[in-house]
């Protein structure tokens, strides 16, 4: 008996790209044009010089691209998937227009700046009846992928240790993401959620019970902390930080968390320090030995040269193989599977999730945070 033919390869996804700005246009918006399994039919900015530079940097590329200024010009008929890249204060109010109406969106991090917007998303989800999907690049890396395979032979995970530390990073100082009120926060949310979203198959489905952090802003003022390789429009040399709307979050936050099933975690997300490289490194302590990876996150050039990936136990160290790639290969990975998860019922729900875990661990952080902060202005001199 023969065997039945294969299922017709899936059409490709039509989809609309919000928001216009770096990560569209270096990240997204590039690698959507060049999948055939995707036909991007619209971008969306209500900035013109956003449309304007779209529809001239992707050229030929882009022709037939309806560009437009509003989530409302819209048709659901029309779009299979949404890639949501706004500014963060708008993630929440533009996914959930989104899938009110019928939507799929797939949400740049962070997904939530607070616990509440995580239930918003949720009541959209249910409202529209499809799905929201996340952004969780890093956890495609090929290095954190051998790293998980490591772990799994490590017995029982006891604790991890998670730092993503740039020498000189701090992205559009002066702009939005060095703003509170449109960013949630800074290297916290920022660099924090990537790491503590890689800590998602290590961890389960434990939640974080307890968290106590400091942040500080050392560097955040200094021109030579920007991150210079982003070339962001609202960035300026010697002004003090001042560009823009100015700066008022932290540039380096830390923090210790412990789960409701005993294990804990150590955080550590910089945007610029003392270091001369941009190093992420990971470590799972087990109850049968240890793995740490050493490696650069992200597309910063001023990274080290290669990732080491390293096991540890019964006093000896030896390393690992890790597959070679290209910067970014984690974001052509992570969107080779989108079209799949558009078509999984147990996807419905699962980025909602894992938001609430995370979000609700950086709320616990940024609270102990301003707690020392205001025991130490109240102290007396």
């Amino acid at each position: 008996m023969s065997a039945p033919p294969p299922p017709p390869p899936l059409p490709p996804v039509r989809t609309a790209v919000i928001g216009l700005g770096w990560a569209a246009r270096s990240i997204w918006l590039p690698r959507l044009l060049r999948s055939p399994a995707f036909t991007v039919t619209a971008a969306v900015d209500p900035d013109e010089r956003g449309r304007a530079a779209v529809t001239g940097s992707q050229g030929a590329d882009a022709t037939g691209l309806s560009v437009l200024a509003a989530v409302a010009d819209l048709d659901p008929a029309e779009v299979d998937l949404a890639v949501v890249a706004v500014p963060n204060h708008l993630h929440c109010a533009v996914a959930c227009e989104l899938l009110t109406k019928g939507i799929p969106v797939f949400l740049e991090k962070p997904v939530c700046l607070t616990s509440e917007e995580a239930e918003r998303l949720a009541v959209a989800e249910r409202a529209g009846g499809t799905v929201l999907l996340a952004g969780s690049a890093a956890r495609h890396r090929a290095d954190v992928r051998g790293l998980y395979r490591a772990a799994e032979r490590l017995g029982e995970v006891r604790h991890v240790e998670l730092a993503w530390v740039r020498a000189r990073g701090v992205p559009d100082r002066g702009g939005w993401f060095t703003q509170r009120s449109l960013a949630g926060g800074g290297a916290l949310v920022d660099l924090g959620w990537h790491l503590l979203d890689i800590a998602v198959p290590l961890l389960g489905t434990a939640a974080f019970r307890h968290a106590i952090g400091t942040v500080s802003a050392d560097f955040i003022a200094q021109a030579s902390s920007r991150a210079a390789w982003r070339d962001d429009d609202n960035d300026a040399e010697g002004d003090g930080g001042t560009a823009g709307g100015g700066t008022d979050v932290e540039d380096t936050a830390r923090g210790f968390l412990v789960t409701d099933d005993g294990r804990s975690v150590v955080l550590h997300a910089s945007w610029a320090s003392h270091e001369a490289v941009d190093t992420t490194r990971v470590t799972v302590d087990g109850s049968a030995g240890s793995v740490t990876l050493r490696c650069t996150f992200g597309f910063s050039p001023n990274r080290l040269g290669k990732s080491v990936l390293t096991r540890t136990a019964d006093g000896t160290t030896r390393q690992l193989a890790v597959p070679t790639e290209r910067v970014g290969a984690e974001y052509d990975r992570q969107l080779a599977l989108l079209p799949g998860l558009l078509h999984d019922p147990a996807a419905r729900g699962r980025a909602i999730d894992e938001a609430r875990r995370t979000i609700g661990a950086i709320e616990r952080v940024y609270t102990s945070a301003r707690t020392v902060q205001e025991v130490r202005e109240s102290a007396p001199v």
